[in-house]
């Protein structure tokens, strides 16, 4: 079963590129443009993963990360900040909201899917136990 990501971003083309790209890569994609739906949208689609744009009108990243860690039903998804702030304060800001890793725009393909499979990987990816019986 495909894992599930919800891509709240309210620029177009940021939003089509991220939702493009983990649908080539097999994840079944949910997008916000609007920070508002967010966490509404969040509770209805259960995502496996959040990618999350920190500068959003109405409603800050930071704000929509900490609303979902307090609630109960989404406190355990993990949550990737993707933002034009690239400060260390803003980083030490975005991680003490809640968010699990941090990456700069312009985002780098490449190290975007490295970080979304290490916070949401695929039965594939994930690291085999050796079940062998003890001799």
């Amino acid at each position: 079963m495909a894992k599930r990501v919800l891509v709240v971003e309210d620029n177009e083309l940021n939003l089509k590129l991220f939702c493009d790209l983990l649908r080539a890569h097999g994840f079944e994609v949910e997008p916000v443009k609007d920070g508002r739906e967010a966490v509404s949208r969040a509770r209805a689609f259960a995502p496996d993963l959040v990618v999350m744009d920190i500068q959003m009108p109405h409603v800050t990243g930071d704000e929509i990360i900490r609303q979902m860690k307090a609630d109960s039903q989404l406190r355990a998804i993990p949550i990737m900040a993707v933002t034009a702030y690239a400060g260390r304060d803003d980083e030490e800001r975005i991680r003490a909201a809640g968010a699990n890793a941090y990456v700069s725009k312009p985002i780098g393909l490449v190290r975007f899917m490295e970080e979304v499979r290490a916070l949401a990987p695929t039965d594939a990816e994930k690291p085999q136990r050796d079940e062998s019986p003890a001799a």
